[in-house]
């Protein structure tokens, strides 16, 4: 069947030009008239000619896309990287190409390899909860392909990264509850083998040792993201013979989850217990009582991982650095720790 693509021969044709004079003046090149590319250029807009990427590709050995996999899509947070992401991606003329994995391994195992069939020039990587092999990953830097990793990162692989400073972030939030008077404080923590899980861990503990809070082994619950769990484990806190008055979850899904289930049995939020999440994610503000979290700069995390991608596109291996770029959170305070009357 006859493809209805146009194609340089059929603007060619039409204009009466060489194949090579149209390729010249759609690519920009300086040989070519700034009447003769304006009258390329019209054509082909009124043709909706499309340039053949694969055919430049094999030229180029460039495809100039570059590739996002992140573990879900569930909250905002993912999706802000990527317009961050996908915003310096295109001022520097770039397409982009996203893939999510629903917390799974073997879906990000499929999903590089997909990146890898569509000749992505480079690619930024969030990991999955499951993944503790990163071999699929390596596989990358074996083909000189540029990778990045953000937010869940893989501390073995000697590459870029970028991070929030989650144990700071993590040490203010407990801070700010002991400044409000709390001194029960449970922590609602990610899984382990997450470094984000292990660092804001390890800015709780810090916290409370700072202020010489006892740390109370059981009040530390780590669980695996599925927000199913949260219910069962806030009614665990809440049903102990000295329960928390407060909590600081490992993310704003787990703090909202928490707040729901802190209603429904009846307790007063912050008086009697106080939350504080960790990311500042859609709708964290208008839950009631709104949450009291640390933002994250979203956006920012995309496009500095971004730039730090592309600054690799035209390096010799040789040449990359493990460059790890950390970004500040912010405390945002809301009702779920200090209540404010409605102004």
């Amino acid at each position: 069947m006859k493809s209805n693509q146009v194609t340089i021969v059929d603007i060619a044709k039409e204009l009466n030009m060489s194949k090579s004079t149209v390729s010249r003046a759609l690519t920009g090149h300086p040989n070519v008239k700034p009447e003769t590319r304006a009258k390329v250029l019209e054509l082909a807009e009124k043709l909706d000619y499309q340039r053949n990427m694969l055919s430049i590709s094999l030229i180029t050995n460039k495809t100039k896309t570059i590739g996002i996999v992140l573990p879900d899509f569930f909250t905002s947070f993912f999706p802000q990287v990527v317009v961050g992401a996908q915003e310096e991606a295109a001022r520097q003329g770039y397409s982009v190409i996203v893939s999510q994995c629903n917390e799974s391994y073997e879906t990000e195992v499929a999903n590089s390899k997909v990146m890898l069939a569509n000749r992505v020039d480079g690619v930024m990587v969030s990991l999955t909860k499951e993944t503790l092999n990163y071999d699929h990953w390596k596989a990358f830097v074996r083909r000189k392909i540029p990778i990045v990793f953000f937010n869940r990162v893989c501390e073995e692989m000697m590459v870029p990264k970028v991070v929030v400073n989650d144990y700071d972030g993590a040490f203010q939030a407990v801070e700010h509850l002991i400044a409000t008077g709390k001194r029960r404080i449970a922590h609602l923590a990610g899984p382990s083998q997450l470094v984000v899980s292990r660092k804001r861990m390890n800015g709780y503990r810090d916290a409370l040792k700072k202020n010489n809070i006892p740390v109370d082994e059981e009040l530390i619950i780590e669980y695996d993201l599925n927000l199913t769990k949260v219910k069962m484990y806030v009614k665990h806190l809440l049903g102990m013979t000295n329960p928390p008055d407060a909590i600081f979850a490992v993310n704003d899904p787990t703090a909202i989850e928490a707040i729901q289930i802190i209603k429904q049995v009846g307790k007063h939020i912050p008086d009697e217990i106080a939350v504080v999440g960790f990311s500042d994610n859609y709708g964290s503000n208008f839950i009631e009582p709104s949450l009291t979290t640390m933002a994250q700069p979203v956006k920012e995390i995309g496009k500095t991982a971004m730039e730090l991608l592309l600054g690799l596109m035209d390096k010799d291996i040789s040449e990359w650095k493990p460059l790890i770029k950390t970004l500040d959170t912010e405390l945002i305070v809301r009702n779920s720790t200090v209540y404010k009357a409605p102004e």
